[in-house]
């Protein structure tokens, strides 16, 4: 089955058994915490523009239930049809990233399909600029064991260090540093702290209109953040005829945040 014959069946939920076990989802086991990179969830204007790009950019799209998903290595990108009020620049997630293997195979191939980019600034990093102004920093890493995988979300925050022991506190994220940059480390991504002059707007219905981190046995995670005072703005719901359970939080800064129990599809 190529890839535009995957995304039709996809769409109209006809993959078989044993294709759904062949593109079941990709996310990192969870640490110690329980807990893992999820997704990023879109609000766009446009549905098509983006899976178009999100395909160009080497997305394949999965089902899980009545949840349609594009995978990546490390990630899954969910987009919900809206009019965002703006993008990403400007928001506590001033754009996220993946790495590849080797900048220079893929650039021929978004450039043919049009994938607009930022000016280069160095041989090993590249930004694309998605529809609805969603930004995505490519780093080249020759030593990963498959072409692209998720790497970072990179946070603007007033208080880097603040933001740091809250994710580290809240969701066991390991404190580190990458480059200049406080940072924390959850499986399948890395969270980047950088020092915004003033405090930046949430990322509520905005293009990003959150992130989404997978809890392993998540009611009790959700009571456990209840019990430590954190409020939830959504508490945990199972998802109808599913296996698949939600709930919601906004971190200090203005971050909207998804935590999911069983979203990738059921490998067979």
């Amino acid at each position: 089955m190529n890839r535009r014959s995957l995304y039709v069946a996809v769409l109209v939920g006809m993959l078989s058994p044993a294709a759904e076990a062949r593109v079941a989802g990709q996310l990192a086991a969870p640490g110690a915490s329980g807990i893992a990179m999820g997704h990023i969830h879109l609000a766009v204007h446009d549905l098509e523009a983006h899976r178009r790009f999100w395909a160009a950019f080497g997305g394949t799209p999965v089902q899980n239930g009545a949840l349609q998903l594009i995978q990546f290595p490390g990630t899954f990108v969910m987009l919900r049809q809206a009019e965002p009020t703006a993008g990403t620049v400007g928001s506590t997630i001033n754009h996220f990233g993946f790495q590849v293997k080797s900048i220079q195979e893929w650039m021929p191939k978004w450039q043919a399909a049009g994938l607009k980019m930022e000016p280069i600034t160095g041989p090993a990093r590249v930004y694309l600029v998605g529809p609805d102004d969603v930004r995505v920093e490519i780093l080249e890493d020759a030593s990963i064991d498959v072409p692209l995988k998720m790497h970072h979300l990179h946070f603007y925050v007033t208080s880097p260090i603040e933001a740091q022991l809250w994710y580290a506190k809240t969701f066991g994220a390991v404190p580190g540093k990458r480059g200049q940059n406080d940072a924390a480390d959850l499986p399948g991504v890395n969270l980047t702290f950088t020092k915004a002059d003033a405090p930046m707007a949430g990322t509520k219905g905005r293009s990003l209109d959150h992130i989404g981190f997978e809890v392993k046995d998540l009611e009790p995670f959700c009571k456990k953040l209840e019990a430590s005072g954190i409020k939830l703005d959504r508490p945990y719901t199972r998802l109808p005829n599913s296996a698949t359970a939600i709930a919601f939080l906004t971190d200090p800064w203005g971050t909207y945040i998804e935590l999911t129990e069983n979203l990738a599809p059921a490998t067979r």
